[in-house]
């Protein structure tokens, strides 16, 4: 009960923020326990009510002032290299942090739409095999950063990596596309459970996937390239 209590406490301050920020971190859609199969719930507590929390009111002291007040998150992300540390770190923080708690889901077997499973199996092969591809970029990270499947500027399906909060849409990426799923290895992320062993976190992270989301996302980001 106490966990529940501290939730619903955590997001009347969340929609307390002040009414004038440009960027507000969003409420959880379930409560920090929910997804204790994978994630225990005082990782989730800490992770979005103090990291989470503090990349969005970061962005928002980073851009006060400036003409950035008035763009959208994506729009940011697309020239931050032309941008100071605490508008890429902070831009980057909120945006892939305010899309991570979206695809997670105390939902168990949820299933990717048609459309996403035909692309999924065209590009990679099977679930498993993009699977087993996003595991290894995550693994293969070296210090924090994201693991990330994304969709190019053709529509197709990609996998990449990127350091600390950078992303996909940034202009600074290396493979450039819009993230559609992406898997935090941030220690802050998995280490209360466990601790050195992110492979493990990578494994049980595909339980809590809430594939109907990541397939809206597709969807999305497929009508966007036309």
């Amino acid at each position: 009960m106490r966990i529940y209590k501290a939730t619903f406490l955590i997001s009347a301050l969340i929609l307390g923020q002040s009414a004038f920020a440009q960027f507000k971190q969003a409420a959880l859609p379930y409560s920090y326990n929910a997804l204790e199969r994978a994630v225990d719930a005082k990782t989730m507590e800490i992770h979005h009510s103090k990291h989470g929390a503090t990349y969005t009111s970061k962005l928002n002291e980073a851009i006060a002032g400036t003409p950035l007040e008035k763009e959208s998150i994506e729009k940011i992300l697309g020239k931050v290299g032309s941008k100071s540390s605490a508008v890429r770190n902070n831009a980057g923080g909120h945006y892939n942090h305010e899309l991570f708690w979206t695809i997670l889901t105390p939902k168990e077997n949820t299933q990717a739409s048609p459309a996403l499973a035909k692309a999924i199996d065209a590009e990679f092969g099977s679930l498993d095999a993009l699977k087993e591809k996003l595991n290894k970029a995550g693994a293969d990270r070296f210090g924090s950063g994201w693991a990330w499947l994304a969709v190019d500027k053709k529509g197709k399906l990609f996998v990449t990596s990127t350091p600390n909060q950078d992303n996909p849409l940034m202009d600074v990426a290396e493979k450039k596309g819009t993230p559609i799923l992406g898997i935090d290895v941030w220690e802050h992320a998995y280490y209360l459970k466990y601790q050195n062993k992110r492979p493990d976190y990578l494994a049980a992270f595909w339980t809590i996937v809430n594939w109907p989301e990541v397939s809206r996302r597709y969807e999305e980001a497929l009508a966007t390239k036309k």
